[in-house]
């Protein structure tokens, strides 16, 4: 008989849980195809992140975790950052459906783990907000909504692949990931 491996399992539950969250959404994913996929039995998933909405959370918060910190925010190189920034959503896509599909499910409502999710931004502010005390980005914005305008400009063409094949086509990604980062730039000159 093989030797149990909780954390091995657990990593099988994350992963399944991943694919089926960006596929279906908090409401319509199911955790007998969690459990399915992972090759785990559902007790197993309620014991390890509780109900299935908490497993969203985590998923979504660790999916989170790992872009902060595979692309922190850049003020000095904003051309830079939203070039890393729009790789890792290429290679990542599943973050942005994540984020979209708690959108459409939460709408306006708090989040679950709320203030982990602020602070997580907040440190992402702190980041431009100390770029425009030095000087390197614009101060005539707001850090915050600063922030919001450039992850918008980066990540929407993931979130709503169809209105890019629409408008821009979809031979050319390289043309439009030049026009963001020119925007980018324009937006946070001095």
């Amino acid at each position: 008989m093989a030797a149990r491996d909780p954390e091995a399992t657990k990593a099988r539950i994350f992963e399944a849980a991943v694919a089926e969250f960006a596929r279906h959404g908090i409401a319509g994913a199911r955790i007998d195809r969690i459990a399915a996929e992972a090759r785990a039995n559902k007790q197993l998933i309620y014991a390890y992140y509780g109900n299935k909405g908490e497993l969203f959370a985590s998923v979504l918060e660790k999916k989170m975790l790992d872009l902060a910190i595979s692309v922190p925010v850049d003020p000095d190189d904003i051309e830079g950052w939203i070039d890393r920034l729009l790789d890792y959503h290429a290679a990542h896509p599943e973050l942005l459906r994540l984020l979209f599909w708690e959108g459409m499910e939460y709408g306006t409502a708090e989040l679950p783990h709320e203030a982990e999710r602020q602070a997580h931004y907040a440190r992402k502010v702190a980041t431009l907000r100390d770029g425009q005390e030095r000087g390197v980005v614009t101060d005539a914005i707001p850090a915050p909504d600063l922030l919001f305008l450039l992850v918008a400009m980066a990540n929407w063409a993931v979130v709503v692949p169809q209105m890019k094949r629409i408008l821009v086509g979809g031979e050319d990604g390289d043309r439009l990931r030049d026009s963001i980062k020119k925007a980018a730039r324009r937006i946070v000159e001095r």
